[in-house]
């Protein structure tokens, strides 16, 4: 059941494209007698207003559609010109639906538009071949767009949606508050001010989704925050939140001096941040929080090297290697914060490998995206093959068969697609029942009126305010049942038409149907899901070697003279790797068949990211660390590379390696001599990763059908309790 809001914002849409389409067809076809005039100045308004799913406000939309208007002028061109002979139009066709598919690695907007962009090009690639008629074809869809543009500005504009920058704002004075002790949230209602920032909870144009440098940093705020507000929840639920606000009279927590010069800087920045992204402008002066975890390591530094009477104990230095995730988390929404609002190149930021955008040039970025996803593991590159092989055979066979509305056909594999074979079955039987019963009735329709064009033309705009207001509310079956009546009341006004243009919609509509049902079942058929278990797999065998390379650069005599480990190959893998989730999550009953914790797997590799970039950073040792403690570390990361060794063995369906980390020792409870804060955050770091990847192997079935073994050797820390924190 549709919302009140969402029935409106359908029958609006319908007001505003019936007019759009009805401005151009009637005074076109009546007015200058031009058949072709009028046919594509209706089809245009139809295309980017009812079949495109465009998102954001009236002027959102009308921006887009003007954009979109040199393409489309373009494509009708295009295909104008390659209807001279069918494999042509074939092989334009194969083209013209990879690149306005592929389109979607740039954003919700270029998405939505692309359907109707793809529809320019059919109409137009069809015989006959008439060449002369360009500037007239041209004419009609520049009049359409431009009078659907005004109706999207002026007439019952759709209302702009909560900007992201808001949202952030929100939430970044939550978590401000809250390190403030002004507030005092359960750690639920910490979780659901980051769950909020979702982009899956975000209106599709609002989404930080483009390649560009203010996109990208605003969508790398909004996962540095929701990374805040979980290490917060954490935090509270532990009750160290508690006691690093406490004051420290009366002995009710111990002395904790470092902590207390962090809060009151980390909430300020928040709220400072805050203020930023209301206002539209980054905050004047350098970054603050570089200088402010410097101090906060010093400090640290010199209380355990001070007198053995003020050194702090163990469990203050933990929570201080809480806190400094905090710190990490807030210096990462700073800087990214800065980036979004103001967009322009910048000297390189440390760490360079997560902040490599900020001093790359857009061309750069557009090619980094494009390329990043020219692999079959990209659910876009996939998802763009698949309707563009489908597309192009679709043309194939109505040219071959010369299918008196072959455009029909491409119009049915376009609209009933799906990115997987059981969602496109379920679109297709609902699309060819409520066709049947369309053309029955249109079929009667044209017999009844016979060839009395007004009257055809008095049923057009009613006919269509009325299909493309209840078409979408009430369902794909209804919706194209509705359509073809107004298809046969257009096309018998353009040219006489008998029943037979009834029949010949049936036969075209199901044509298509099962050209998209075949290519469903050859090309990916399981959508996603096949998919998010490679990705997930690749993802986590790029984890192991980031887990050890960090110990190695942290354990290494003399200290520095180890390289941090590189992390752009795990950083590309999470990308395709949330991708993948992504198009799982919103397809039917995706996770009916595999009961794995995905979401579990990425908020782990985030953690091990951030500590492969962090620990190097701040927490390098300016001497070795003890050699005792240094080997049980390197020990753990062995063991904790061998269990994401064996999860992505476990995601890919291959038998794993039988776990040998049952049998370790159980780690001690707090590292051994002198509590170097170094040592003290490397074991904070490697205790939640083995809570996390423990959980996670918990929930992963063994998909190569073997027994299931044993999970990891038990951590005790909860999750985000190491520098890395929680990931989105």
């Amino acid at each position: 059941m549709k919302g009140a809001a969402h029935r409106t914002e359908i029958l609006h849409r319908s007001v505003r494209v019936t007019l759009a389409a009805s401005a151009g067809f009637y005074p076109f076809l009546y007015g200058f007698q031009s058949p072709v005039l009028a046919l594509y100045a209706l089809f245009a308004p139809i295309a980017l207003g009812l079949l495109s799913s465009i998102p954001g406000s009236g002027r959102q939309r009308a921006e887009v559609m003007l954009k979109a208007l040199p393409v489309g002028l373009v494509l009708v061109a295009l295909g104008t010109v390659l209807a001279v002979a069918t494999w042509a139009a074939v092989l334009g066709m194969l083209v013209v639906g990879f690149l306005l598919a592929f389109a979607a690695i740039a954003g919700p907007r270029p998405a939505g538009a692309a359907p109707g962009l793809q529809l320019f090009y059919i109409l137009a690639c069809f015989p006959p071949y008439e060449p002369q008629t360009l500037w007239l074809r041209l004419a009609g869809l520049a009049f359409g767009v431009v009078v659907l543009a005004l109706c999207e500005l002026f007439l019952l504009p759709q209302p702009p949606g909560p900007a992201y920058r808001k949202t952030l704002a929100e939430a970044l004075v939550t978590a401000g508050d809250t390190v403030a002790g002004r507030i005092r949230l359960s750690p639920e209602a910490l979780r659901a001010a980051g769950a909020r920032l979702r982009l899956s909870e975000t209106p599709p144009a609002e989404r930080p989704a483009g390649p560009g440098r203010a996109v990208r940093g605003l969508s790398q705020a909004g996962s540095a925050t929701r990374r805040l507000l979980e290490l917060l929840a954490h935090l509270t639920e532990t009750g160290e939140l508690r006691e690093l606000l406490q004051d420290d009279a009366g002995g009710r927590a111990p002395l904790d001096t470092a902590s207390r010069s962090l809060l009151p800087s980390l909430a300020s920045l928040c709220h400072e941040t805050a203020a930023a992204l209301r206002q539209g402008r980054p905050a004047p002066g350098p970054q603050r929080m570089d200088e402010v975890i410097d101090g906060f390591q010093r400090m640290r530094v010199r209380q355990v090297t001070g007198p053995a009477t003020e050194v702090p104990p163990v469990s203050v230095l933990r929570r201080q290697a809480a806190l400094l995730a905090v710190a990490e988390s807030v210096r990462i929404v700073e800087i990214s914060v800065r980036v979004a609002l103001d967009g322009r190149r910048t000297p390189p930021i440390e760490p360079r490998e997560l902040f490599w955008y900020t001093e790359a040039s857009t061309p750069h970025l557009w090619v980094r995206r494009i390329i990043g996803n020219m692999t079959l593991r990209s659910v876009q590159f996939q998802n763009a093959l698949r309707i563009a092989l489908a597309l192009a055979a679709a043309r194939l066979v109505a040219g071959s068969l010369d299918l008196a509305h072959g455009f029909w056909v491409l119009l049915a594999v376009l609209t009933l697609s799906r990115t997987t074979v059981g969602a496109t079955w379920a679109a297709i039987r609902q699309a060819v029942a409520g066709n049947l019963v369309g053309a029955v009735v249109a079929g009667a329709l044209l017999i009844g009126l016979g060839r009395h064009t007004e009257a055809y033309a008095a049923i057009l705009a009613p006919g269509m305010l009325f299909a493309f207001a209840l078409g979408p509310l009430l369902g794909i079956a209804w919706a194209q049942g509705l359509f073809t009546l107004v298809v046969a009341t257009a096309f018998a006004q353009i040219a006489p038409s008998s029943w037979r243009l009834a029949e010949e919609r049936i036969v075209d509509v199901v044509t298509g149907s099962a050209i998209g049902l075949l290519c469903a079942m050859l090309a990916w058929p399981a959508g996603a899901r096949r998919e998010v278990r490679r990705t997930m797999a690749g993802l986590l065998r790029e984890c192991g070697p980031l887990i050890q390379g960090t110990v190695a650069a942290l354990t290494a005599v003399p200290p520095g003279s180890a390289a941090p480990p590189p992390t752009f190959p795990a950083l590309h893998r999470l990308r395709l790797a949330e991708s993948a989730y992504a198009q799982f999550r919103s397809e039917p009953a995706g996770g009916a068949s595999v009961r794995a914790d995905w979401h579990a797997v990425l908020i782990a590799a985030n953690q091990i990211l951030l500590g492969a970039h962090w620990l190097p950073r701040v927490d390098l040792p300016t001497s070795a660390l003890p050699q005792d403690a240094a080997d049980r570390a390197r020990g753990d990361a062995r063991a904790l590379a061998e269990t994401t060794d064996r999860l992505a063995a476990l995601c890919a369906g291959a038998r794993p390696q039988p776990d040998r980390t049952r049998s370790a020792p159980s780690r001690a409870a707090q590292p051994d001599g002198t509590p170097l804060p170094a040592l003290v955050d490397l074991d904070e770091w490697l205790r939640s990763l083995t809570a996390q990847l423990t959980r996670v192997e918990a929930r992963m079935p063994d998909l190569s059908g073997g027994a299931r073994r044993g999970t990891t050797a038990a951590g005790t820390a909860g999750p985000g309790s190491g520098p890395g924190g929680h990931g989105s």
